[in-house]
């Protein structure tokens, strides 16, 4: 029997980044998912890698911080390793400011951006935002140099296979090896929920679309409470709902109409494009809504990565990382507000 290190079930986001941080790191890793690699919401097509709002800082936004500015180098190594392309880039990402308090506020913002982000990034009210963009009531925008963009279901091959030419295995059934990483998404949430005997976490559905417009090195924007963002292979991804309540977790309907159509209202230049795919998925979130890291309460040599509600992308960098250094090397990283044993009973 080839001997594994640690196991990783889970073949999406947060479990293929602790693979690939195992694996570069010389463990043997396998990857067990019996739905394949981005079967869940992980292998959907928006890829917005957006900061949280540089103000009211916590831990969730420092962590998401540090990961954000790994992402460059990251995905790098991955693709330099896989010889595949991510989709990743930094442009940056425009919002439109729809009135007086909407502009004093980001005003305000752009002060705390320098003092939290310092020289990594800028966030700008400015009212030259570039060619695509959205309507704004007051002619300003604000624009951050922070947000990328990744390619989902690309972005999952390149990580296969950068763990596969690590030595590492991804595969659709196998018995646990080592110490388990169980990155397993909405039913891992369930699973969780059924042992702990309360709400650890639920799923909730988004859908997105895929329109066929060519506007690769544009900026994304966030406008009418959508996210649109330009790919690198000439389409522009549009979404998403958030549903929690759902009778068919992979149908699109009449709530993707409308995220298009305020698509298009708030870029009229999508008008005329086609979209030439619609997509439904069920993301995984915590109780807590920041993601779920740490040991598996009263699982020994069993550990959680979860909950990568939104930022699964944009969070995978680190926390590939330090759930490496838990695994392997018992060195303990994980933000107090990230700890799943935060969300078991104390009974349990």
């Amino acid at each position: 029997m080839t001997r594994i290190d640690v196991t990783i079930r889970g073949a999406g986001a947060f479990g293929l980044a602790c693979a690939w941080s195992c694996a570069r790191r010389g463990a043997k890793v396998r990857v067990v998912d019996p739905f394949g690699v981005g079967a869940g919401s992980s292998g959907g097509i928006v890829g917005a890698l957006a900061p949280h709002v540089p103000e009211n800082w916590n831990a969730k936004k420092a962590f998401q911080l540090d990961s954000l500015l790994m992402a460059a180098d990251y995905w790098q190594e991955i693709e330099t390793k896989s010889g595949l392309l991510s989709g990743y880039a930094r442009l940056g990402r425009v919002q439109p400011l729809a009135d007086d308090h909407a502009v004093s506020l980001a005003k305000g913002r752009e002060v705390t951006a320098k003092e939290l982000w310092q020289d990594n990034a800028t966030w700008a009210v400015t009212d030259t935002p570039g060619t695509f963009a959205p309507d704004s009531p007051t002619g300003l925008f604000i624009f951050d140099t922070l947000t990328a963009r990744i390619h989902p279901r690309k972005a999952c091959l390149a990580l296969v296979e950068a763990i596969r030419a690590a030595g590492g295995e991804i595969v659709e059934d196998a018995p646990d090896q080592g110490p388990v990483i169980h990155a397993t998404g909405v039913a891992g949430l369930e699973e969780m929920s059924a042992q702990a005997g309360r709400m650890i976490g639920v799923g909730v559905k988004g859908q997105a679309a895929l329109l066929q417009f060519d506007a690769r090195d544009m900026p994304q924007v966030f406008a009418n409470t959508v996210h649109i963002v330009p790919h690198a292979d000439g389409t522009v991804a549009i979404g998403s709902t958030s549903e929690r309540e759902y009778d068919d977790p992979s149908s699109t309907d009449a709530a993707l109409d409308d995220v298009i159509a305020a698509a298009i209202q708030a870029v009229p230049a999508l008008a005329d494009a086609p979209v030439i795919e619609r997509w439904a998925g069920v993301r995984p979130r915590s109780r807590s809504r920041a993601p779920m890291l740490g040991a598996w309460p009263g699982r020994g040599g069993h550990f959680i990565a979860n909950g990568g509600f939104k930022i699964g992308f944009g969070m995978a960098p680190k926390v590939g990382e330090v759930m490496a250094d838990l695994v392997l090397d018992g060195r303990d990283e994980v933000p107090e507000d990230f700890l799943a044993a935060a969300l078991w009973p104390s009974s349990s």
